[in-house]
């Protein structure tokens, strides 16, 4: 007879989960990309989702996080709140679902790959991350980002979109020119994980005096949404869902699942972090790549080039450089850290907002 221990069971129970997350992730991606080829509004989309997830997460803030509040909030936070709303929610999202919209779900789902290493050299560079050049490690880490670059430029020039791909995912907004808006969706792409990296790093920095992850998250959501929605009015005149194609139970669907499926997934990821530490989370994230590739080859028919194929191998290849690199460094006597200005920041924590 099998005896299965508590941790046996925990153990399953995380790996199961975040493969499960993944799978989820890479649904929510293709979701994505047809109700943006409906005509739904980016912005409006961003505003209601992000409110809602505010609204969500605020239960778990309470409930988890109200010791760790910090008596006195400064101007300082207050500042680190709004540009972390502003690029994490605003900017971020906003880029990211450009670039949703121009390409296919398997390729928008590959670019988050590239965070790790981008997270790592700005953090380097502003000296919150541990770096030196005879370092073996920092070295593995710098070569795991060029190749997770050059994955994400392969991937993104060697894949040769058919219209009827094209015009399957954009809907009637598909340009002409099908390649060059093909390439403006992995540039926008590329601009919201180097917009999220930036973020990422100043996140991290803003824990350091608020260290409430769920708490932040329901803040700089809230900010967020606000400032999308005076985005859009100021854009378009009125917050506005998009075309007369979609109705309010669709506008009620896509924000409810989004909000669900987002929150629900930072909760148990975050779980799963002070169970286990960033890294092995952040090794499942490859995992959304092959679900979004094979959800979208299995329902709508749409595959991917080999040489895309190949970039995106490359681009996992540079990732679990980056995180085997930081695992082996995380395990090493910790002797410089005295010389550094800030603490080290751990580079594969999630974007919560």
């Amino acid at each position: 007879m099998v005896c299965i221990t508590g941790s046996s069971f925990e153990d399953f129970l995380i790996i199961s989960g975040l493969l499960l997350v993944q799978a989820l992730y890479g649904f929510y991606t293709i979701f994505l990309n047809r109700i943006l080829a409906l005509g739904f509004s980016s912005l409006f989309l961003i505003f209601t989702g992000s409110f809602v997830a505010a609204i969500v997460l605020l239960p778990f803030a309470i409930l988890f996080e109200r010791k760790k509040w910090p008596a006195r909030i400064t101007a300082a936070i207050i500042v680190q709140f709004c540009l972390i709303a502003l690029g994490g929610v605003t900017m971020f999202q906003g880029l990211l679902l450009l670039g949703i919209k121009r390409t296919t779900p398997a390729i928008a789902s590959a670019m988050p790959n590239l965070i790790p290493g981008f997270v790592f050299i700005i953090a380097a560079i502003l000296r919150f991350e541990k770096f030196s050049i005879w370092c073996k490690y920092s070295q593995v880490k710098v070569l795991g980002t060029f190749v997770c670059l050059g994955g994400a430029i392969a991937m993104s020039l060697l894949q040769k979109p058919t219209a009827s791909n094209i015009l399957f995912f954009l809907g009637d907004s598909a340009d002409k020119n099908i390649y060059k808006d093909w390439l403006m969706g992995c540039f926008y792409l590329l601009a919201a994980i180097i917009t999220a990296s930036c973020i990422m790093v100043l996140q991290a920095a803003t824990m350091v005096s608020f260290p409430a992850p769920f708490s932040l998250c329901v803040i700089t959501s809230f900010i967020g949404a606000i400032l999308t929605g005076i985005l859009q009015i100021l854009t378009e005149g009125k917050l506005n869902a998009g075309s007369a194609n979609v109705g309010i139970s669709f506008i009620i669907l896509a924000v409810v699942v989004g909000s669900v499926i987002s929150s629900t997934c930072v909760v148990y990821q975050t779980w799963c972090i002070r169970k286990k530490g960033p890294v092995l989370v952040s090794i499942f994230s490859p995992i959304q790549t092959v679900c979004a590739a094979s959800l979208s080859m299995i329902l709508f028919g749409q595959s991917i080039s080999p040489g895309s194929s190949i970039g995106i191998i490359i681009m996992i290849i540079g990732l679990y450089l980056v995180l085997w690199a930081k695992r082996r460094e995380s395990l090493e006597p910790v002797e410089d850290n005295q010389n550094l200005p800030h603490a080290p920041l751990d580079i594969e924590k999630p974007l919560l907002s």
